[in-house]
């Protein structure tokens, strides 16, 4: 048996990648892209005859190149539903992460694309930013019947949140903190059971667990094996081809590290805003994580629009 194997027997791996090649290798069982990814993805030759298709169309039609980029971020998804049995997780633009009303009606918009195009709201994921506004974009999206993936979440104020708006996954970072605290530390390396990220996953998995929260908690984020390992037995993981490909040649069976039985009976614990913007803002880490990584994918969906009005003039 091989490390991915035993992975599979107690955790739902997802692909944390857009690569077609890859998705078929290694099958998991759902996928997630996000606007870097995405980027990747439509300057590979295997979209090459979607972009083309659609920035003709987006020409004919006279439609702006946001409107194009909306079309490919559904067309991707749209393949990716043909390679993965589960969910592809799909993002809101990330500029719209202070915006409910915006990122409600563009959650909206990308489930109503995905069923002009056949594919039903129960194969898609809405992502959006764990931002305060995000989190209520969500919890509206939710008592409509559109899931979502709550994304760029650091800290577990967020994930309390989340959990309290009935949302149905989030991704909690780890490669991200244990970056952070990483560099603040001199550059220090953690063994599993010490590193910053595993560590804030664990006490998100225990919360939730000893409060009956039905959210699904996937960590993302990752920077090497050690640490997908010292999560096995997490709901899902989503995990990159290198990685995923690292536990695939690796053999022996994964020592579970995470179940619900284990949970310690942490108590529940209420978050208005004011608390969840106070304990935000006291996490250094999680504030600048969070920031840095809503600037970063509005960056990737800037080159997006520009490589499309490029193509479109």
């Amino acid at each position: 048996m091989t490390a991915l194997e035993s992975l599979r027997d107690m955790t739902v791996v997802v692909a944390d990648t857009g690569d077609i090649d890859a998705i078929r290798k290694l099958t998991p069982v759902d996928c997630t892209t996000n606007p870097s990814i995405l980027l990747k993805a439509l300057q590979s030759p295997a979209f090459e005859d979607l972009v083309t298709t659609e920035i003709e169309a987006g020409k004919a039609a006279g439609k702006s190149a946001l409107d194009v980029a909306d079309a490919l971020t559904i067309g991707v998804g749209v393949e990716l539903t043909k390679l993965v049995p589960g969910r592809v997780s799909t993002e809101v633009d990330a500029n719209l992460s202070f915006d409910t009303e915006a990122s409600i009606a563009k959650g909206r918009a990308i489930i109503a694309g995905y069923e002009a195009k056949g594919v039903s709201r129960d194969r898609i994921l809405i992502k959006l930013a764990s931002t305060w506004e995000g989190i209520r974009a969500a919890e509206k999206l939710e008592a409509e019947g559109i899931q979502c993936n709550l994304t760029l979440l650091f800290a577990q104020c967020q994930a309390i949140a989340c959990a309290n708006a009935g949302v149905f996954l989030i991704s909690p970072f780890v490669g991200r903190i244990t970056d952070w605290y990483s560099k603040a530390e001199g550059g220090k390396a953690y063994a599993p059971d010490e590193d910053p990220g595993v560590k804030s996953v664990r006490a998100i998995y225990d919360y939730y667990k000893s409060n009956g929260v039905e959210t699904v908690v996937m960590g993302a984020s990752f920077r090497n094996t050690g640490q997908i390992k010292a999560l096995a037995g997490c709901d899902r993981l989503t995990i990159s081809p290198a990685l995923l490909e690292e536990l695939h040649e690796d053999e022996g069976a994964l020592e579970r590290k995470l179940s619900p039985d284990n949970a310690s009976g942490v108590a529940k614990v209420e978050m208005d805003e004011a608390q969840f913007r106070w304990e935000l803002n006291a996490d250094a880490m999680a504030t600048e994580k969070l920031a840095e990584g809503i600037r970063n994918f509005d960056a990737d969906h800037k080159k997006l629009l520009k490589l499309i009005s490029d193509r479109m003039a």
